[in-house]
């Protein structure tokens, strides 16, 4: 088995990334308001030349081409400890590629990139029926915020 290299995404990942979030947005039943383009994606964050990205992405390629996935980090400003808060907003593993350690080295990229940063914390969003990502969040010490209840305006 080849070692899963995990690396930051460029503008020639547009159209694999685009392929995974909308796989993603399918998987979470929202593929029908999925508005990304892959000219959003360069323009928003792939593009190697912008000074402050609105987002980061992590891919792994795939060994026979394309990408087995994805990790989408969205930095939040800092917070009352003068640390970024990081939003891991997407993370997914093309189906054809789980269970060969893809999400983990994504999460280690993940989370290697927040000490970079020197983040305050990570944080992120499950589905509350999908057990497999619970599961998968635990083994690396992830756990439900009780503290704090997520609320949402659409305006």
């Amino acid at each position: 088995m080849n070692p899963i290299i995990v690396r930051r995404a460029g503008t020639t990942d547009a159209a694999e990334l685009l392929r995974l979030m909308q796989a993603l947005a399918e998987f979470e039943g929202y593929a029908d308001r999925f508005a990304v383009t892959e000219a959003a994606l360069i323009e928003r964050g792939l593009d190697a030349t912008l000074a402050s990205p609105r987002f980061i992405a992590f891919v792994a390629p795939a060994p026979g081409g394309g990408l087995a996935g994805m990790a989408v980090i969205v930095e939040r400003a800092f917070t009352f400890d003068l640390r970024p808060s990081l939003l891991l907003k997407e993370l997914f593993v093309d189906p054809a590629a789980r269970a060969d350690g893809v999400g983990s080295a994504l999460m280690a990229a993940v989370l290697a990139h927040a000490r970079a940063r020197n983040a305050s914390n990570l944080v992120w969003d499950v589905l509350p029926d999908n057990e497999a990502a619970k599961a998968f969040y635990r083994r690396w010490g992830g756990a439900p915020v009780q503290a704090w209840e997520r609320w949402a305006l659409h305006p």
